[in-house]
């Protein structure tokens, strides 16, 4: 039986090559995480506990997040990117309900972990957000622009998830990886 299953290819095949560059000392490291599997779900106001909870036990998290919060972790997660928006990190979303509306953004996005002392530096950059520890602390998600694109950051425990449009990926990349090399990169 043939396998149906859709092979995502790398927006950034071809241009990401491992290893370490630049300055000696490897202050960022860069990384594609591949097989994303990240669902929006959507809610009204008059709907959002019911929905929001039966959403977090399905798929195993401690509760529902408040807004710009994550419960979950870097296998699977809940992340309320808006008020009334959920994304759901690592697991598939399967909802029958006229209570919510629920859209597969798999496909749509690359991501990115950056990780590293001055990652947070690299991408203050361009993102116009103070991703201090203090200001942006682990299980905080944040939506922003990076040169126009917009782009969602979620610090993650293992370092800064970076969500973006997938056309916009290679891009977003290369600015990432010519901005990283004065600090040293390394790319996994």
């Amino acid at each position: 039986m043939a396998d149906l299953t859709p092979q995502r290819d790398s927006a950034l095949q071809g241009h990401l090559q491992t290893g370490h560059f630049g300055h000696a000392a490897a202050g960022v490291t860069i990384s594609e995480v591949r097989d994303l599997h990240l669902w929006q779900l959507a809610v009204w106001s008059d709907t959002l506990d019911a929905e929001a909870s039966g959403v977090a036990q399905a798929i195993g998290v401690d509760g529902v997040p408040g807004f710009g919060a994550v419960t979950g972790d870097s296998r699977r997660a809940m992340l309320r990117i808006e008020p009334l928006k959920f994304w759901v990190f690592g697991a598939a979303l399967q909802r029958e309900s006229q209570q919510s509306a629920v859209l597969d953004l798999s496909h749509s996005r690359t991501h990115l972990r950056l990780g590293g002392e001055h990652a947070r530096t690299v991408l203050n950059s361009f993102i116009p957000v103070d991703l201090r520890a203090e200001a942006f602390p682990q299980n905080r998600v944040i939506s922003s622009a990076m040169h126009h694109v917009g782009v969602t950051l979620w610090h993650s425990d293992d370092g800064i998830e970076l969500f973006v449009p997938r056309g916009f990926a290679l891009s977003v990349w290369e600015l990432l990886v010519e901005t990283s090399l004065q600090y040293g990169l390394t790319v996994s």
